[in-house]
């Protein structure tokens, strides 16, 4: 009979699946253990929950901007804002004495003035950026996809790589736990025989030790 060097926890191919029993003794033990440990197990873990019943908890800021924001229709970003696009409101003409009859009237214009510079900086920008996305977008877009799709790739072939060694693996265990299967079922006979006959023995023991109390019992009758 050959040595068998390796050891196995769980031997799904070789061992008989566990009976009702077994299981709900399992869980048993499984239970208390987690019970002396202080596990609650009334309550799901919040990662397993599923999203329909999950209430998120925000710190006490957040809470107050939340609150805020419902109060305050007003106050939310329902889209894009467009004031900077709309035309700027002129204010009214000028003389040539208004600037010392009228100061708020220059003053008008100097705000006027610094926001159509400022407008003109963001549309500058604005096309600027648009002629270079229309010049090399494309191209970006391109070898974006490339790189994407080369990464993709790069993970099926290692996840195909996975699955082939993982196949590999169960296919070896399966051999070497289907190769020493008679021996094992060998080795559990002769242990269960062991066991009865170690029973046996002490049956046997037991039932002579009870005839000879019995006789001495007898004898000093």
């Amino acid at each position: 009979m050959p040595l068998i060097d390796e050891s196995y926890d769980f031997l799904p191919y070789v061992d008989a699946p566990p009976s009702e029993d077994a299981l709900a003794a399992a869980r048993k033990l499984i239970e208390d253990d987690m019970k002396s440990a202080g596990i609650d197990t009334s309550h799901l873990h919040p990662a397993i929950i599923p999203a329909a019943t999950y209430t998120p908890k925000f710190s006490e800021a957040m809470e107050q901007e939340h609150a805020r924001l419902q109060a305050d229709a007003a106050s939310k970003l329902s889209a894009v804002d467009v004031k900077r696009y709309e035309d700027l409101e002129a204010p009214p003409n000028t003389d040539p004495t208004s600037d010392e009859d009228r100061p708020e009237l220059l003053e008008q214009w100097n705000q006027a003035l610094k926001k159509a510079y400022t407008s003109s900086e963001y549309v500058d920008a604005r096309m600027t950026q648009l002629g270079l996305l229309e010049k090399f977008g494309k191209n970006a877009w391109l070898i974006g996809n490339s790189q994407l799709e080369d990464i993709l790739k790069g993970i099926e072939t290692e996840l195909a790589d996975l699955r082939r060694q993982n196949e590999e693996v169960e296919t070896l265990r399966r051999s070497q736990q289907e190769s020493v299967q008679g021996e094992i079922t060998t080795l559990e006979e002769t242990w269960k025989r062991g066991v009865g006959r170690v029973l046996e023995t002490e049956v046997a023991a037991e039932g002579l030790r009870q005839q000879i109390l019995e006789r001495r019992r007898a004898g000093a009758v």
